[in-house]
């Protein structure tokens, strides 16, 4: 039995700090506009306590005039009635440097605007001061800036804006765990308007929202956590999948999408796990992804394609690859010999470090999967068959998940693993052949396999 893909509590703490408690007071090249951004002025959109000439302050302004855009229009459509704005002010706070007398009611519901230092929140409240207002630390969302980019704080503040639009509906009631990914999920609607150049005030390009959900990793419920606690937020690969089900498919996915019938990976783990951290050696590891993948291609591709499956083998080099293997390539799957290789000196031994086990098997059904491709008369060589491949991993991903393979049991964390690798390394050419697909490309092939099995993955199904 497999004992857990590893996943550690390394990081644990940093999940609860933004968009924790941002909920909890509710009871490529430029893609975007028709032309250059324009920023907002001061006066046609005030902000409290906005510092003059402030980046953060700024980028506010220009978001969250963005967003009121969006909103007016998408918010009828969806719901049948007028969006109403906020009654109450946004807040910009400097954390270090407070003058009481700019809040004299403190900022949104009444807080001390100490409590929102390293966060940003909306808080509805009913007849409090303050109401239905946001405040966000300009300090802390500049620190995202420079770790990950333009983009991200956009992407933040319309998750806050998101809960505004569930206040409305009445939608912000439920699980902390539906309502914090439905407003992923809003976040994403309005992400794709913006990339797709309706936006006047914001311009998002389609790679940088790689750095988008590196900057939500940092925020992730940690592995093990109880995602029916009060406070929970999901697993990484729960909000990046929420994410990108609004960047598909818009608000009315997000409407409909998110009732207890939902889909969650994030779990906790039982006494057991916890004390030994779900941990699989490397090797074994290894060994149960080279039984699970024939196990499973053997019993779908007969039905799929009328002819047996012809399992490929799978074998390990050490930074240098076989002739067959184009490039020098981590990865790769040699039809000439029915091999897939894998590089353990610069792939699967440094990621299993400094991912996890099930990035390891990530890796390996990769190009597993583009043997069932070849075995299909399918490309191999190309980005549609590197897409696919994903795509077909997900899918066997779900499969685990599901326990279909009572020898293989994941562990919490395992799929946020999956994600990782695709962010960090699926995006290298050295990886994955003839590809310029972003992570973020890469994320919603694979959760389309995931949640929709080979239908979507350009096998033919």
């Amino acid at each position: 039995m497999w004992k857990g893909l590893r996943r550690t509590l390394t990081g644990a703490a940093v999940g609860c700090v933004l968009l924790t408690g941002c909920s909890s007071t509710v009871v490529g090249s430029a893609s975007a506009g028709a032309g250059e951004p324009t920023d907002v002025g001061p006066d046609e959109f005030p902000i409290v306590n906005a510092e003059d000439g402030n980046a953060v302050d700024q980028g506010m302004r220009n978001a969250l005039t963005d967003l009121y855009g969006f909103w007016e229009k998408a918010y009828p459509e969806a719901y049948g009635e007028d969006f109403v704005p906020l009654r109450g002010p946004v807040f910009s706070v400097d954390v270090d440097n407070i003058d009481p007398s700019v809040f004299p009611d403190g900022v949104s519901c009444g807080n001390d605007p100490h409590d929102v230092e390293n966060n940003a929140f909306f808080c509805a409240g009913n007849g409090v001061p303050n109401s239905d207002s946001i405040t966000y630390d300009r300090n802390f969302l500049a620190g995202l800036t420079e770790h990950f980019g333009d983009a991200l704080v956009p992407v933040v503040m319309a998750h806050e804006f998101a809960h505004a639009i569930q206040y409305r509906t009445g939608e912000g009631t439920g699980e902390s765990i539906d309502r914090e990914t439905q407003a992923d999920c809003f976040a994403g609607a309005w992400t794709r308007w913006v990339v797709d150049g309706h936006a006047q005030h914001v311009s998002i390009r389609v790679p940088e929202l790689d750095d988008v959900l590196r900057g939500f990793f940092q925020v992730r419920d940690p592995a093990g956590y109880d995602p029916g606690a009060a406070n929970a937020h999901g697993s990484f690969f729960d909000r990046v999948n929420a994410i990108a089900e609004g960047y598909d498919n818009g608000v009315p996915a997000c409407r409909d999408n998110f009732g207890p019938d939902r889909i969650f990976t994030a779990a906790s783990f039982t006494d057991a796990d916890l004390q030994n951290e779900g941990n699989s050696s490397y090797d074994e590891v290894l060994s149960l992804t080279e039984d699970s993948l024939p196990a499973f291609w053997d019993g779908v591709f007969s039905e799929a394609f009328g002819k047996d499956f012809q399992d490929p083998g799978i074998t390990s080099f050490d930074g240098k690859a076989p002739d067959c293997v184009q490039g020098n390539r981590d990865l790769g799957y040699c039809a000439d010999d029915k091999t897939v290789y894998y590089d353990e000196k610069d792939l699967t031994r440094p990621a299993y470090d400094a991912i996890g086990d099930f990035a390891v098997a990530t890796a390996i059904s990769v190009p597993y999967a583009l043997a069932v491709r070849q075995q299909a008369g399918l490309s191999t060589d190309d980005a549609a068959a590197t897409k696919s491949a994903v795509c077909l991993t997900g899918w066997w991903t779900a499969q685990l998940f599901s326990r279909r393979d009572r020898n293989v049991r994941l562990q919490p964390g395992d799929i946020d693993e999956a994600v990782e690798f695709l962010l960090t390394y699926g995006v290298d050419d050295k990886v994955f052949p003839n590809t310029d697909l972003s992570g973020f490309e890469l994320l919603r092939s694979y959760r389309s396999g995931f949640f929709d099995a080979a239908g979507p993955c350009d096998v033919g199904l």
